[in-house]
């Protein structure tokens, strides 16, 4: 099946969800001037343009504003959705403390040099870095606090990130999945991150709440990701789009695939899918 080929969405795309890394910007992490352009145009014919991302608030808001995009944001894989143009929190979705206590415990007993990271709200905790095994944000910015756990491991989660090499942290997903799978949704953007979060958080449901602010409905709506973590939303979505680069598994659940994000993948899918449709 060739889904490279051209696809006509069921109905006209009123809403762009957008992943950051691996699908809007480039291996570099840099925008690149032909994505900005297209956004624009699409931004200009009325439809909204939604960043969807793993990312924390804090790292979103260069490029938020370099876009200048005036919707609201979902950071977290969808754990929170933030209003960045007036600077405020509209949907917090956290996970228990005392469950996330507890999955770090299970954590560092089956390896006991699993790196801990916790965002709370728009705040990096840990009780270490280890520069080899850092998340995008990391690279970015410094933890806001460094100490022992049970220091702020008494109020919601809204993230908690679990690190190590790829063959360490698999079988510590595997057992962390049997044990708390019921009470947990993990995602997986990076090989050697498990992102930990509340069972109902997903890109998908937040995507569908904000789609819902706006009066738009699901089948108007073109989801564009990368990796497993944006595969609810490009299942959702009236249009499912996966970079050329994306994981196998979301090239699959796709309904097509455009170029890599090296090569424009997002700004030829707005192209293909809103901007040549008028």
């Amino acid at each position: 099946m060739d889904r490279t080929a051209t696809v006509n969405p069921p109905t006209a795309i009123r809403l762009i969800a957008l992943d950051l890394d691996g699908t809007l910007l480039r291996s570099d992490k840099r925008l690149s001037v032909r994505c900005v352009r297209a956004i624009a145009e699409a931004t200009a014919k009325g439809v909204h343009v939604v960043l969807a991302s793993a990312r924390p608030p804090r790292t979103v808001r260069e490029l938020y504003h370099r876009l200048k995009l005036e919707t609201l944001q979902i950071n977290y894989n969808g754990a929170l959705v933030h209003d960045a143009l007036r600077k405020r929190n509209v949907r917090h979705t956290p996970m228990c403390h005392k469950l996330a206590t507890s999955i770090v415990r299970y954590a560092r007993k089956l390896d006991p040099q699993v790196v801990v990271s916790i965002e709370i709200l728009d705040k990096w905790y840990t009780d270490r870095v280890d520069d080899e095994l850092k998340t995008e944000t990391a690279r970015q910015q410094g933890p806001d606090f460094v100490g022992p756990l049970e220091a702020f491991l008494h109020v919601p989660v809204t993230k908690l990130m679990l690190l190590a090499p790829p063959e360490r942290l698999m079988p510590v997903g595997e057992a962390i999945r049997k044990k708390f799978g019921s009470q947990t949704s993990l995602l997986i953007s990076d090989r050697h991150l498990l992102q930990v979060v509340h069972p109902e958080v997903d890109k998908a449901a937040a995507v569908r709440w904000v789609a819902e602010q706006y009066g738009i409905d699901a089948s108007e709506v073109m989801a564009i990701g990368d990796a497993p973590n944006d595969l609810g939303m490009l299942r959702d979505a009236g249009l499912g789009v996966a970079v050329g680069n994306a994981w196998p598994t979301v090239r699959e659940a796709a309904d097509v695939i455009v170029s890599e994000n090296d090569k424009d993948g997002v700004a030829e899918a707005i192209r293909r899918f809103v901007l040549d449709k008028s």
